[in-house]
């Protein structure tokens, strides 16, 4: 190796317009070559900007369309909870326009009675769903009190 750097030191430039001109020349290849490199740096800078942003954005919007699509779910569920609500109230407004079940239901929650009927409540301290056990346990009472008073008469 410190053959080769003497050996460099030994050859000499020419000094002629040649030279000259090919010195110029590679100065303004090496200049357009930097401005190449730079304007591709500048140029690829700005893709990746542009694709991180537009990036950032997509990433957002999945996000809104998870949540909206839960909220979608929740809706739906809501709406099948209050359309079987709906049903419901449908079948107790159809019930309601039954004489007999509004005299029967009168009968079990307010204990209204007919002529000659003796209602004995019995209360259920055991059951969550109290009024249909004392609608049930009224009935059964009027009845049997029914079929007595029938007896009765004859």
């Amino acid at each position: 190796m410190g053959r080769n750097k003497k050996e460099s030191n030994n050859i000499a430039a020419l000094n002629n317009e040649y030279t000259k001109e090919q010195y110029a020349e590679f100065q303004k290849q090496q200049k357009k070559l930097i401005f190449k490199r730079r304007r591709l740096a500048v140029i690829f800078f700005i893709a990746i900007v542009v694709f991180s942003i537009s990036g950032i954005e997509l990433l957002k919007d999945y996000q809104k369309l998870h949540s909206f699509e839960k909220q979608k779910e929740e809706v739906v569920a809501e709406s099948s909870e209050v359309d079987k609500k709906l049903r419901r109230l449908e079948e107790d407004v159809a019930l309601l326009k039954d004489p007999n079940y509004v005299a029967k239901l009168a009968r079990s929650r307010y204990y209204m009675y007919k002529e000659g009927e003796q209602i004995y409540h019995v209360p259920d301290f055991g059951s969550a769903i109290s009024t249909d056990k004392e609608t049930t346990t009224a009935t059964t009472t009027t009845e049997s009190s029914q079929t007595q008073s029938q007896s009765s008469d004859e």
